[in-house]
């Protein structure tokens, strides 16, 4: 899978591309209608990464990390996970390269857009805590 086809990908689906490096195979795209802003693309054969931002965290909370691996038990693609600071929560979601059609990398992005519109209050709640 090239770095080009990725890239017709994302202008097929109408997202802005705010930077872009062939050399290291990455993308940071946005589409404020779906609530995408700074998405992380990366590919690194044999796969594709999709990393998006969400939150840091004040401090050590249980109560939210609970809460988020409930709700990953929840989601169908991707989940919250934490860099490796330990201090920001980020979506992530993975997928094998070889194989990915515009339809799975659309779905991709899909699943984020959907877990931010339906639990969005709640990780502006964990943001304040």
């Amino acid at each position: 899978m090239s770095f080009l086809k990725i890239e017709k990908y994302i202008v097929d689906l109408d997202f802005n591309i705010l930077h872009k490096n062939e050399k290291e195979g990455l993308f940071v795209i946005e589409n404020e209608e779906d609530g995408i802003r700074n998405l992380i693309i990366g590919i690194s054969s044999p796969i594709i990464l999709f990393e998006q931002y969400l939150f840091t965290l004040k401090r050590d909370n249980m109560h939210i990390f609970k809460s988020l691996l409930i709700k990953n038990r929840d989601m169908i693609h991707g989940g919250f996970a934490l860099t490796e600071d330990g201090n920001r929560v980020i979506f992530r979601y993975t997928l094998q390269l070889h194989s990915l059609d515009k339809h799975e990398f659309e779905a991709a992005i899909n699943s984020l857009s959907l877990l931010l519109s339906e639990y969005r209050q709640q990780l502006i709640e964990f943001s304040k805590l």
